[in-house]
């Protein structure tokens, strides 16, 4: 599976939403909408994601230390966690917030005609970044569904972007559904509901994230066909009996660590055995590339041993 970073994918969803951001600030200054101010702090909240994204991408190519051996590859990772909590915080709390208050407290929604202006532009905008995040995504996809894709990614930031474009741009559906509700019924208070509409759906996209994002800092390890591929390369290898065991994990996106207690023939000589390993890893590497660091320990299989 490739990890190619989606600097593309980020660099665009970042200029998107801060052009988004201003216009549905404005939009909110001229109508009066709660739902476009949900949408603007949705926005601008998302804007500081990418930001938080490119920080992650930029430590994480920092080079290994004393104190972090394995690189800093986790750093993805966590600023993809800080953006699930951003998300949740900035977006769905205050949504939620002015919802209900707009609910208790309704005002007559202005310049209606500015407003579904602006929204439309916001979709157009949010549809070409996610457009964007897509097709960067579908060269890593592979046959999996989309929902498979989010769960199986061991890249962070195309499935945070995506979830962010698609939770936006159901947001402006629902914003612009309330105003036209509201606007048709003549009961402002719709438009509070729309805004509470906007909170529970980031609110359960961020949920999402973060779960997803916590998994991948505690740990995960490869794919099943990465196993598969990673297991062929063990008994291609002329010198090796048997894979008693075997451990995997992500210690970065582009970093997968391999560690396997393996037989060896027993006829080798130290200096045999010791290209044997040589060429074992070689042939791991070379069925996948992701693969970093690698430890070998030799030993004899013994069946009275789990």
């Amino acid at each position: 599976m490739s990890t190619g970073g989606g600097t593309r994918a980020i660099i665009t969803a970042f200029l998107a939403n801060l052009a988004i951001a201003v216009g549905k600030l404005v939009g909110f200054l001229v109508t009066g909408s709660s739902s476009m101010l949900a949408e603007a702090v949705h926005s601008a909240a998302d804007t500081g994601n990418q930001a938080l994204l490119m920080l992650g991408t930029k430590r994480a190519k920092q080079a290994e230390t004393p104190e972090h051996p394995f690189g800093h590859g986790r750093e993805r990772y966590f600023w993809a966690f800080v953006v699930a909590l951003v998300l949740f915080s900035l977006g769905s709390l205050f949504a939620i917030y002015e919802g209900i208050d707009k609910v208790r407290h309704p005002h007559e929604i202005e310049s209606f005609g500015w407003a579904v202006a602006i929204l439309a532009f916001a979709f157009a905008m949010e549809a070409t970044a996610f457009h964007t995040a897509v097709r960067e995504a579908s060269h890593i996809k592979g046959p999996h569904s989309w929902p498979a894709f989010v769960r199986r990614a061991r890249v962070p930031e195309l499935p945070v972007i995506m979830l962010e474009d698609l939770g936006a741009m159901i947001g402006l559906v629902l914003a612009f559904t309330a105003l036209i509700i509201a606007e048709v019924t003549g009961d402002p208070r719709w438009d509070g509901v729309g805004t509470l509409g906007i909170g529970v759906l980031l609110g359960i996209i961020a949920i999402v994230l973060a779960v997803e994002m916590k998994s991948l800092l505690i740990g995960e390890g490869a794919l099943p066909e990465q196993l598969e591929a990673i297991r062929a390369a063990f008994d291609g290898s002329p010198a090796v009996e048997r894979v008693i065991h075997m451990r995997t994990e992500y210690v970065g996106p582009d970093d997968l660590l391999v560690a396997a207690k393996v037989q060896f023939r027993s006829d080798l000589s130290s200096a045999e055995l010791a290209r044997a390993i040589d060429e074992t890893e070689r042939a791991v590497r070379a069925a996948d590339p992701i693969v970093g660091i690698i430890y070998l320990e030799p030993a004899l299989y013994d069946p009275n041993r789990s």
